[in-house]
């Protein structure tokens, strides 16, 4: 059977259907996984108690007030319209940002929502001139991420254009809590404003993730203002994926800001605040925008899912969700790193292993310099005993990094796996690691 080239895209082996794969194998393996790999959140009782609090309190009120209807029903194209007005109550009350209904729409997951976008913005357009037969001529437009690595989820979902411009990163050594072995990203800004593909117009919009996913590198108040500026000097859209970030689930540690303006699209999910089986994505753009990402769930979806909206509805009314975020889940991941940082530098030993400085989302970033092998080839020796990384050379789209030794040398590793796990994991890490260099 053969299938078309948009097929294909979907059914080769990507490094996120692997991720995937490995993380339901884990679940469903009769030995011991060390689950380092994946992207689910931590199990927390305190958030896990509240949530089944509130699903139990959606049923018999739900059969009394008919309130049942709108949950299982189809919601519009545009998402549950309850919780879409709780959610520009609650941006406004805390933001104030004036937004309106129209702001606001509601995705199957920030998977689903990136498919959209990325597919809106890059790919191919109608140019401005035609050819000499009068015919319109077409130009195909790219995503430019200003900072890589990035999110592995990115790479495959965009189906035509030449998808990805990124910039490699500057690397910095740095102190964390006053300890040496960490260093930190930033955004090249000579090397983005000298990109030819944004001064030629082949940039359909500017995406970026923060706190990133995978390195939890948090780009400051001023790289944003910055990136801001140049998206709006182009006339393209600045997207943010703050699928870790304030403020839910609000784990990040730098005091920065959150902003949005017309030309800002900012993406925010339910799935790590401990709900990503819910499938719920939020959009904050301008109207047209908001339209295009309906019309496009009409046609994709019919409607998106109405269940995540129904749990965090009250929770967001009434802020309860805000202080879970602030009191519950960033304190547990502050700690879970603090924990994992301490695993880490024990097991390495005397390694050139140094970390990015954590400074949110749910992963370390490791980077092991010369290591006489792959990060590929690491994660196999790890599978087979029983630990799950992800290895970096997935988190560069838009990179070609043949001739780039830094995006063969490092691995995500999650924090959010229980306690044994953890140490198990870290330990298994280290002993290979020490193997590798020792043998040289």
């Amino acid at each position: 059977m053969k299938f078309s080239k948009f097929g294909q895209q979907f059914t080769e082996t990507t490094g996120i259907s692997q991720l995937m794969d490995d993380l339901g194998d884990a679940l469903k393996s009769p030995e011991p996984v060390n689950m380092l790999g994946g992207g689910n959140p931590a199990r927390i009782d305190a958030v896990n108690e509240i949530f089944l609090t509130t699903y139990q309190s959606l049923g018999k009120d739900a059969f009394d007030s008919g309130a049942l209807d709108s949950m299982v029903n189809y919601s519009n194209p545009q998402g549950d319209s309850s919780f879409i007005a709780a959610l520009v109550d609650f941006f406004n009350r805390h933001y104030d940002w004036n937004l309106t209904s129209d702001n606001i729409a509601l995705t199957n997951g920030s998977q689903n929502a990136f498919f959209y976008l990325f597919n809106l913005f890059g790919g191919a357009f109608a140019s401005e001139t035609a050819d000499n037969n009068g015919a319109q001529e077409s130009i195909n437009k790219s995503i430019l991420l200003p900072l890589a690595p990035e999110y592995i989820g990115y790479s495959d979902v965009q189906i035509d254009g030449k998808h990805f411009v990124a910039i490699k990163p500057h690397i910095e050594e740095v102190t964390h809590e006053g300890e040496a072995g960490f260093y930190k990203y930033s955004v090249d800004f000579e090397a983005l404003r000298d990109l030819a593909d944004l001064k030629e117009g082949r940039i359909g919009a500017i995406c970026c993730s923060r706190p990133t996913n995978p390195t939890g590198n948090v780009l400051t108040d001023e790289e944003m203002a910055t990136l801001a500026d140049i998206a709006k000097q182009y006339d393209v859209p600045l997207i943010i994926d703050n699928a870790y970030g304030a403020p839910f689930p609000n784990i990040i540690y730098p005091d920065v800001n959150l902003k949005w303006d017309s030309n800002t699209i900012l993406c925010f999910s339910l799935s790590k605040i401990g709900l990503p089986g819910v499938r719920t994505g939020i959009i904050v753009a301008r109207p047209e925008v908001i339209s295009a990402v309906s019309a496009m769930n009409a046609v994709v979806n019919l409607a998106p899912t109405r269940f995540g909206a129904a749990i965090a509805k009250p929770l967001v009314e009434d802020d309860t969700l805000k202080q879970l975020c602030d009191e519950t889940i960033q304190p547990f991941y502050a700690k879970k790193a603090k924990r994992a940082v301490a695993l880490l530098k024990e097991a390495m030993g005397e390694t050139p292993m140094r970390i990015h400085k954590p400074e949110g989302a749910i992963f370390l970033w490791l980077w092991f310099k010369d290591l006489p092998i792959s990060t590929t080839e690491l994660y196999e020796r790890l599978k087979a005993k029983n630990t799950l990384i992800v290895p970096s050379e997935h988190f560069f789209p838009g990179l070609d990094i043949e001739d780039y030794p830094h995006a063969h040398e490092c691995i995500r590793m999650s924090i959010a796996a229980d306690e044994k796990t953890l140490v198990n994991g870290i330990k298994a890490i280290g002993e290979v690691v020490r193997e590798l260099y020792a043998q040289g």
